[in-house]
């Protein structure tokens, strides 16, 4: 008898009975194929079914991707991108139509089914310049607006929640307080938050989160902080573990259960994977300051060898705080060059980092611009990077990487509330996980960044698919 394995993040009974009772009635049928491959230019093409026979014991030499819907880990919160101000600017200089094939193209119900929106509080790399909400020294900040976001950002956000609807998760992120609270008296080039301004800080969470819903902009979460073991020549502030555990057991945590937002999902860490176990077990070992984080986020900037990321640095935090989520909540391919962007490795580096990240137990995915413009901006200190879509502000043509494709492969087709399936590869060249969504739909993306094709089975139980995985290319396999 198969033993049942479920996290302390799993769901309810009665899904895992539906889902068991859908595949047990399925199984030995068919599955649907949808393939994106960069030697054909195929995009997320159907390629129709594919048959489940017997098989037993796979030998050796059978490359195979292992399914078993018995082992049930995280469910999915969402996948999304940021809405920076750079997004927001690059689309409205776009035509109506532009627009429009844009927002569908990510949050329509043909697109890529995005749920997660993230934006900057103040600016960022990616603002045309540097803004604050508040007049300099307005420590009691009666003079807090977000005219600025008015104009372009706020717009766009409400464009993608009408189209994303009730699984609409949007959440904010600092990189830098106001240069008149901090100790090198500039948003730029790190620094660190005075303490006399701890207070005043978390306050101006509470009045940007009371602007944004007045809105219609219903806030699900927010970062501490934005890298905080960044000095950047942009936007920054640095936290030691300590010094943002302090900030949100006595000023930020306490501060927003007061005004009421107790249910908002607090994210520490916000920054590269290879300090991710330090800074967890450092900032929420405090079970004082723990109580106000629901979640630990990361990015992928911390070696650019993408073969070999510190995924485990993952396994380890997750095992250590199984009540907290795991979010990966930015990462981006830099140093931009239009002429590579039609490139299929921009779409391997999203593919790799997907699969390898869900499969070590992260809940939410979060891109980082949805759209830039033909310079890889606009952005005020030059950090110029890709998207997933780039659109030429000058002759309204828009472009679609293989970051587009590769992202879609997953986030089309598992949806929020979808369950991690136990699943394995015994080739290093394919890399794959498998999701279970709410219906019991069975979803596997299977993603070959090696120069050869390779035949493969994709096994459940005793049952297995032949399919072909050629080189460079990424499948769904949706039973």
């Amino acid at each position: 008898m198969k033993r049942l394995v479920v996290s302390c993040l799993m769901i309810g009974t009665a899904f895992n009975v539906q889902a068991q009772d859908y595949w047990k009635k399925n199984a030995g049928k068919t599955a649907k194929v949808i393939l994106t491959n960069s030697g054909t230019k195929e995009k997320m093409a159907d390629k129709g079914m594919v048959k489940f026979e017997k098989m037993d014991q796979p030998k050796e030499t059978d490359a195979c991707i292992f399914v078993d819907p018995d082992f049930k880990y995280q469910k999915l919160i969402g996948i999304g991108g940021a809405i920076t101000d750079a997004s927001a600017e690059t689309f409205y200089k776009l035509p109506k139509a532009k627009q429009k094939e844009i927002l569908e193209a990510y949050y329509g119900k043909n697109g890529l089914g995005y749920t997660v929106v993230r934006t900057n509080m103040n600016s960022c790399d990616f603002s045309s310049d540097s803004y604050t909400y508040v007049d300099e020294n307005d420590k009691a900040l009666k003079s807090f607006n977000v005219a600025h976001d008015e104009k372009y950002k706020i717009p766009m956000v409400k464009e993608a929640q009408k189209l994303i609807g009730k699984d609409f998760t949007f959440y904010f992120s600092p990189w830098s307080p106001p240069a008149w609270m901090k100790s090198n008296k500039s948003m730029l080039k790190g620094g660190r938050l005075e303490n006399t301004f701890y207070q005043t800080w978390a306050d101006y969470y509470i009045r940007f989160i009371k602007e944004y819903e007045k809105r219609g902009i219903n806030v699900w979460g927010l970062t501490v902080q934005n890298e905080p073991m960044a000095t950047q020549t942009w936007e920054s502030c640095i936290y030691t573990a300590q010094e943002e555990g302090e900030f949100l057991k006595n000023n930020l945590g306490p501060t927003l259960w007061k005004n009421g937002f107790r249910d908002k999902k607090v994210m520490i860490w916000d920054h590269n994977r290879d300090l991710i176990y330090q800074r967890a077990t450092t900032t929420l070992g405090d079970p004082e300051t723990s109580k106000y984080a629901a979640g630990i986020g990361y990015h992928w900037y911390e070696t650019w060898n993408n073969k070999t990321q510190l995924f485990d640095n993952l396994t380890e935090t997750q095992r250590a705080f199984p009540d907290k989520f795991l979010a990966f909540t930015e990462g981006c391919k830099e140093q931009f060059d239009l002429s590579k962007i039609y490139d299929v490795k921009l779409g391997e580096l999203y593919g790799r980092n997907m699969l390898n990240d869900f499969n070590k137990g992260t809940a939410l995915w979060t891109d980082w611009n949805v759209l830039l413009d033909e310079t890889g901006g606009p952005n005020h200190v030059g950090n110029f990077c890709f998207a997933p879509i780039i659109a030429d502000t000058k002759t309204g043509e828009v472009h679609y990487t293989y970051e587009y494709y590769y992202v879609g492969h997953v986030s089309k087709f598992i949806r929020p509330n979808a369950v991690r399936i136990g699943s394995s590869s015994n080739r290093i060249a394919l890399t794959s996980s498998t999701f279970m969504n709410q219906n019991g739909q069975l979803v596997t993306v299977i993603m070959n960044d090696s120069d050869n094709d390779i035949d493969t089975n994709l096994w459940i139980e005793g049952m297995a698919a032949k399919l072909n995985a050629p080189a460079h290319s990424i499948q769904t396999v949706i039973l």
